[in-house]
């Protein structure tokens, strides 16, 4: 049986991917691609590109930066070398040759012989504050680009959009990169290469701000170990934003229909699917015959739709559903519990939960043992029209996020899709934050890294250092140091002293002198302790 299984869950996984593909990364993209000088390549639209799905992108910010285009494949981290590459530099007069990309810059390489996340992570390596990967394939589609080619055959073009995805090494990537098309990648190539000329081009990207609420859905699956951490502490920032947010959370269920694991009214993918075959998911921990199955998984995502329509759906908050979530995490997220009743019961007594109404809700949709499933075929459904490709996803506005997802990401994206003026105060104070979760709970910010002071940095409620403060620390450590120096000058010179008046003591003549020396009868030791009032050659 096991044999038969594990070639259905391979089709299983490859089927649901290529339907994502075949729906195209969502149109929404929020970025922007633009090139700033020279004016001459400037459009008002941007330029066409797509964007990765790892990094972490600056949500609300932008990076503006010149252009250096390496024609090596950064695929091997040994051979960059930062002194070659477009346009030229002066030359090191300690190396004699080429001065190194000088940072901050944006690089730009050639796609091919290695994953988009290898390039990425090399470029990252080198310096890099973001990636552009200049395709060298034509779209089909693309009428423009094909005419340019000396022979327009459909061999010399790709059929689909490239697809920049996670191939499960990218968490280490923290740069942005995009992907631009072939025309557009060949005229930055052309400038800086044959022409030897500075490109500045600007990486931006925006949350939409349709009014002063912000309305952001989470696609995940209950098995998703990636997201744990986020699941977790989400709900304290929830709670902190309160009715400004309107949040769906989304379960991602394979078709089983489209993915072929329903045939003939059959279940032919076993225990990944339920309902006959219709609702179907992978198996997380990758042993087809024991542990969590992906009818456990298909089970515990109607539970957590069930568990927000009754508790989170009439307010977009849902602090029970994430009580659940944060309960589930803690006590039943293992092999041994994931699908344990028991467990399940713990979890719901802990978040308050009636599992009546939840067992109800789920029976009422249709159930997971034949049939069609309402709640089921609605995730199935907006899947599609999202194009989810990738899990975890999250869209801000309808804008998807891009990248690893964070507590600290999502937090950042959220605060920037507000309107201006009209973000919640917490945004104010921990965006930016190095520690998100204290500065959440506390609601002040010990240390920022870079993306923004949190409207404290500079008056102190946020933790920033002020000139006065520094001037202040600079002026009494200077004090401390300079009372310390006096004091071990002065008891050197004590000690110095005494040491002359025991030498004078031991070694002055016995006899003779006059009213300043030592006469008779008078003891060394009292010459001595007349210290520089007695004269020592009178």
């Amino acid at each position: 049986m096991s044999a038969m299984i594990k070639p259905l869950a391979l089709t299983l996984l490859l089927g649901g991917a290529s339907m994502a593909a075949a729906n195209g990364t969502p149109d929404n993209v929020s970025s922007r691609l633009q090139v700033q000088v020279p004016k001459e390549l400037f459009k008002s639209d941007g330029y066409d590109h797509r964007e990765a799905l790892f990094g972490n992108p600056p949500y609300g910010g932008s990076i503006a930066q010149n252009v250096y285009y390496t024609d090596t494949n950064l695929c091997d981290s040994t051979r960059i070398d930062k002194s070659t590459g477009y346009p030229s530099r002066s030359t090191d007069p300690k190396t004699n040759r080429q001065e190194e990309w000088p940072s901050p810059f944006i690089l730009m390489a050639n796609r091919g012989t290695c994953s988009f996340v290898q390039k990425a992570r090399n470029a990252q390596h080198a310096g890099a504050a973001g990636l552009l990967i200049a395709d060298n394939i034509c779209l089909c589609s693309d009428l423009e680009c094909m005419a340019s080619l000396s022979t327009n055959d459909d061999t010399n073009c790709q059929s689909t959009e490239p697809i920049m995805a996670d191939d499960g090494s990218g968490g280490d990537v923290t740069i942005p990169t995009f992907l631009m098309f072939k025309q557009d990648a060949e005229t930055i190539k052309a400038e800086v290469k044959d022409r030897d000329s500075i490109v500045q081009i600007e990486m931006s990207w925006s949350i939409p701000h349709p009014d002063f609420k912000v309305q952001y859905e989470l696609w995940t699956v209950p098995s998703d170990e990636v997201f744990r951490d986020f699941q977790k502490d989400w709900k304290d920032v929830e709670v902190k934003m309160g009715d400004k947010l309107y949040f769906t959370p989304r379960q991602y269920v394979y078709d089983g229909v489209k993915t072929r694991c329903r045939n003939d009214g059959r279940n032919m993918c076993f225990n990944l699917c339920t309902n006959e075959g219709r609702y179907c998911a992978t198996d997380p921990d990758n042993d087809l015959e024991h542990g969590i199955s992906g009818a456990d998984v298909v089970k515990e995502s109607l539970r957590r739709i069930c568990i927000w329509n009754v508790h989170g759906e009439s307010d977009g908050l849902g602090t029970t559903y994430w009580d659940y979530i944060a309960e589930f995490v803690t006590r039943c997220d293992s092999d041994d519990f994931f699908a344990n009743e028991d467990c399940i019961k713990d979890a719901f007594k802990h978040a308050k939960i009636d599992k009546k109404r939840i067992d109800a809700c789920m029976v009422d949709s249709g159930g997971l043992d034949t049939g069609v499933n309402n709640l089921l075929e609605k995730e199935i459904d907006a899947a599609s029209r999202k194009g989810v490709v990738v899990l975890p996803t999250m869209f801000v506005n309808s804008a998807p996020l891009r990248g690893a997802l964070t507590t600290t990401t999502v937090f950042n994206a959220v605060c920037a899709g507000f309107a201006e003026g009209s973000e919640p105060s917490i945004c104010s104070k921990c965006y930016g934050c190095s520690d998100m979760g204290q500065c959440v709970k506390k609601g002040v910010c010990k240390s920022y890294n870079g993306q923004g002071n949190g409207g404290g940095g500079g008056n102190g409620n946020g933790g920033g250092v002020s000139k006065k403060f520094f001037g202040m620390t600079l002026l009494m450590v200077c004090c401390v140091f300079g009372a310390a120096g006096y004091w071990h000058w002065r008891k050197t010179r004590e000690e110095m002293r005494d040491q002359v008046r025991g030498i004078l003591a031991e070694y002055m003549p016995l006899e003779g002198g006059d009213e300043g020396g030592l006469n008779m009868g008078q003891s060394p030791m009292d010459f001595a302790r007349k210290g520089q009032s007695a004269s020592l050659i009178s």
